[in-house]
């Protein structure tokens, strides 16, 4: 059974960085893409990033292209999620999702396992 554990949320001023941890256990981590997914109160669950089991292979969402970066480490079975000049509109519920395939995609239809989320709120 496959159990993805994020952390890393809190409080933070706008401007500010936090860092996002999913470790995941329960099948063989590294052959798997892994996403992250935010949902804000009152909006639909909207991808993030994403990264293949080729850890070279990454894709972003436009409002968050050169503000985060996804990242893993397969020694670990971790995901992370470095989160950098937060802007209050990021404040959200963040979701780590591993996927059916080893590709990366922005669909949440391709994610197969959810973390239970992390709360991120960036104060203005």
């Amino acid at each position: 059974q496959v159990q993805l554990v994020e952390s890393g949320g809190g409080l933070v001023q706008a401007g500010g960085s936090l860092r996002l941890s999913c470790a995941a256990s329960g099948r063989t981590f590294s052959n798997y893409a892994m996403g992250w997914f935010r949902q804000a109160p009152g909006k639909e669950r909207e991808f993030v990033a994403t990264i293949a089991w080729s850890i070279a292979n990454t894709h972003y969402a436009d409002s968050v292209k050169g503000r985060f970066t996804i990242s893993r480490d397969n020694a670990k079975n971790t995901v992370y999620l470095q989160m950098n000049s937060l802007k209050p509109e990021d404040t959200a519920v963040y979701y780590c999702a591993q996927s059916k395939y080893s590709s990366n995609s922005w669909d949440h239809r391709d994610y197969a396992h959810w973390g239970q989320g992390t709360q991120v709120t960036v104060s203005s």
